[in-house]
């Protein structure tokens, strides 16, 4: 019996879904779960950047069992399914859990994003891993050198970097990322996922609407997390989000998710699964 978490991620989505799992990854690692991703960079990112041991990649969610097993247990973020596929999804699984349902989505991996007292960085933008129409391009156009730092998408075209540069204090790699969102302590981002690990390590984000994305709102707000509606003028979006620091808000604390029941359901199923196949062999 094997479990496998499987994030929707790719060039076009991005690795927000990776890093969430990722996280849950770390919180079941005794029981050495599989990440499964769209990409294979994907899952690479997360074996060299976010401590996964084990990944494959997969094009789709409707591919996994073809390397599953029934009765093999599954993790999934995704919006890929429908309620007749999850209803066929629950019985192959012996145990089938969904982000969002059954899991919160604002799981982050506290080894990582470690509470910073002292942020080296004042301010960086982070657009998002994925901007495959050259979104922050377009936005620089007409834009003046801006007094913050800039973290580089994974996905971001090859050469983007130069083009880029010459707008911002400084440039991070896609590499630095955990060092750079850990250190930041303004932190502009259209990654909901990347706020959550701001705040875990202390900082203050401000999440950007993209037009192109779909955000829960009803926890956003819930958080109180401060947000700025997207527009094409990169001044007057930099403009507000210094409003935005300059009074920062008081974010509301979530309740810490209890991982202990699904970790005894896990492994009261693992163990059953042992014993009768100790039996059968």
């Amino acid at each position: 019996m094997k479990i496998y978490i499987y994030a929707k991620s790719g060039h076009n989505i991005g690795l927000e879904a990776t890093r969430s799992c990722a996280a849950i990854a770390s919180k079941l690692k005794n029981f050495d779960p599989i990440l499964c991703t769209c990409d294979f960079r994907a899952g690479a990112y997360a074996k060299e950047e976010l401590g996964i041991k084990k990944y494959v990649s997969v094009d789709v969610l409707t591919n996994l069992p073809n390397m599953m097993q029934r009765g093999d247990i599954l993790i999934f973020d995704s919006d890929e399914t429908t309620e007749f596929m999850e209803e066929h999804m629950k019985e192959f699984c012996s145990l089938l859990y969904k982000v969002g349902v059954d899991i919160p989505f604002n799981i982050v991996d506290k080894s990582l994003f470690i509470k910073n007292e002292n942020p080296s960085l004042e301010k960086t933008l982070f657009f998002g891993d994925d901007d495959y129409n050259n979104m922050l391009l377009e936005l620089i156009n007409n834009s003046s050198k801006l007094e913050l730092n800039l973290l580089l998408g994974h996905y971001f075209f090859l050469g983007n970097e130069k083009k880029l540069e010459p707008f911002f204090n400084k440039l991070f790699t896609d590499e630095e990322y955990i060092y750079t969102i850990s250190n930041s302590k303004f932190l502009l981002t259209t990654s909901l996922q990347s706020c959550l690990e701001s705040i875990a390590c202390g900082n203050s984000p401000v999440l950007l609407l993209r037009e192109d994305k779909v955000y829960n709102m009803e926890f956003i707000s819930k958080l109180n997390l401060p947000t700025i509606n997207y527009n094409k003028n990169l001044g007057k979006i930099v403009s507000e989000f210094e409003d935005k620091i300059s009074s920062y808000p008081n974010l509301t604390d979530i309740d810490k998710f209890d991982f202990n029941p699904i970790f005894k359901e896990i492994d009261k199923k693992v163990d059953t699964y042992n014993k009768l196949s100790s039996i059968e062999s």
